[in-house]
């Protein structure tokens, strides 16, 4: 009997493990995110073929740590971390995916204007460049004055 329930838990856990639910309240800002890795076949694929391809997202080797997933927002402050260690290559471009992350078809690509902050949808910087640039544009230059002393 209790071999039967080990039986049914083993074959229960791998889809457990496998079924992260985004918590979209937590990632509130999500701007970037970076992976920690030290082995496994399907997540070191996904490192060294996949990560190349992502914008904002950057590899961090720890030695002897789990990989995640950390994600983190425009200010390089944590939001969550996604363990990778049971999902697999397609599971982890998945994930991205849902997040919002952009995926180039090339490393060398450039990324489209409309992808420059993903998986953000904007940058808090954006208010601050705006402001910067309208207040520059609205004073206009004013014409030198002509000096008196001419031949000066």
């Amino acid at each position: 009997m209790w071999s039967m329930w080990r039986l049914l838990w083993a074959a229960f856990l791998p889809a457990i493990i496998l079924a992260y639910e985004v918590d979209w309240k937590k990632l509130d800002g999500l701007a970037r995110a970076k992976v920690e890795l030290n082995r496994l076949r399907e997540v070191k694929a996904f490192v060294t073929q996949d990560i190349p391809l992502y914008h904002n997202l950057v590899m961090k080797h720890i030695p002897g740590a789990d990989p995640e997933l950390v994600l983190l927002n425009h200010y390089y402050e944590e939001l969550d971390r996604i363990p990778l260690t049971h999902m697999s290559r397609n599971d982890i471009n998945n994930l991205l995916a849902e997040l919002g992350f952009y995926k180039k078809v090339q490393a060398e690509d450039e990324v489209p204007e409309e992808f420059r902050f993903s998986p953000a949808k904007d940058s808090p910087f954006n208010e601050y460049h705006s402001k910067t640039a309208s207040s520059d544009q609205s004073q206009e230059p004013q014409p030198e004055k002509e000096s008196p002393h001419g031949d000066l």
